[in-house]
């Protein structure tokens, strides 16, 4: 037997080698990062102790950057910066029990950015659980942050048809009604065709922006009923929903005769598509605008698990995006006023 059909005989055996020994390096630096973070950690309350105990002035964390730096020349991120770094993440978690829960899971580079581009707590700790469920890298981190994917969330109210709900009754958390496509890159003018090829072409950033429970099905996909084929747009598996999710794309407003072609879609899935384990099939429609009250007229009595969406090309200016938010937080405490007036 030829060393080549002995490997192919034992292949899978090998193989279970192969994920023992990757896990292991997976438990390896989950357990540096958490040893890592618990150090920062230590330090940062160190110092901020004896600062508030005013038994060092701010001075002395600066000949303590020095020595250690002297003394220490092997450490790094042990200066100026990086120490006040330190006391900063102990003074803005310490009492936090939500926190400290998932400090450890995060990397010091999250930590940083959600320390930096972040004010309130609230923000921050939204962008810490975010960052522990979807396993963010730093660079994806950042381009949500950037994208206000925080003050998106909270100011969503995802048009969604009743058999939606019903399905899936939390598929408010699973979609949003406003999607930032700015990674893109589509000319001033441009057709479905070329926003269908743009978001393939981008499909980690595309998934990135809707969530990765989010997985890739096909492009046109093509469904046959009678003796007639039909393309959708984009066909995809969402995990946690456990249902197929067909998006069709528009380049213009919402109509709503675009619901009936969306539900016949689902209609096809459903027979011809969806596994015997699976839920029922879900639509959305992308729209470059939508009416919010033609949206509404329209799902109210649609019979079709469907949702409406917008996508904007550009990102919105986050200080737009926070001034709305205290809008709609200054509103939902009037009508808790009103309401305890009465």
């Amino acid at each position: 037997m030829s060393d080549r059909n002995e490997v192919l005989e034992f292949e899978e055996e090998f193989f279970e080698v192969v994920q023992i020994i990757q896990k292991a390096r997976c438990n390896a630096l989950k357990n540096v990062n958490s040893e890592l973070i618990n150090l920062y950690w230590q330090i940062g309350e160190y110092i901020s102790r004896k600062v508030e105990s005013a038994a060092w002035g701010l001075g002395v964390v600066d000949r303590l950057a020095e020595y250690l730096q002297r003394t220490q020349p092997d450490l790094k991120g042990f200066n100026r910066r990086g120490l006040y770094r330190m006391k900063q993440f102990y003074e803005t978690y310490r009492g936090n029990e939500k926190v400290s829960a998932l400090m450890t899971q995060l990397s010091w580079t999250n930590h940083l950015l959600i320390l930096s581009k972040t004010k309130s707590m609230e923000e921050k700790e939204f962008y810490l659980m975010l960052s522990v469920r979807e396993k963010y890298t730093s660079r994806e981190l950042g381009r949500q942050i950037d994208s206000g994917f925080h003050e998106r969330y909270m100011l969503s109210n995802a048009n969604v048809s009743a058999l939606m709900t019903q399905y899936h009754p939390d598929i408010a958390s699973a979609f949003k009604d406003t999607y930032i496509l700015d990674f893109l890159n589509l000319p001033h003018h441009f057709s479905e065709k070329d926003l269908r090829n743009a978001i393939t072409q981008n499909l980690k950033n595309f998934i990135l922006e809707f969530g990765k429970d989010f997985t890739f099905a096909g492009e046109e996909y093509r469904i046959q009923v009678g003796n007639n084929d039909y393309y959708i747009d984009l066909l995809f598996f969402h995990r946690d929903l456990s249902c197929l999710v067909a998006f069709e794309l528009k380049i213009d407003d919402f109509k709503p005769e675009y619901l009936g072609k969306l539900g016949f879609y689902l209609e096809a899935l459903d027979r011809d598509v969806k596994k015997p384990h699976e839920n029922p099939s879900v639509g959305v429609i992308l729209c470059k605008s939508r009416d919010a009250e033609v949206v509404e007229y329209a799902l109210s009595r649609n019979l079709s698990p469907a949702m409406v969406a917008e996508y904007r090309t550009k990102l919105i200016d986050r200080e737009i995006l926070q001034q709305k938010l205290h809008e709609l937080f200054l509103l939902s405490e009037g009508s808790v006023e009103e309401g305890d007036s009465e």
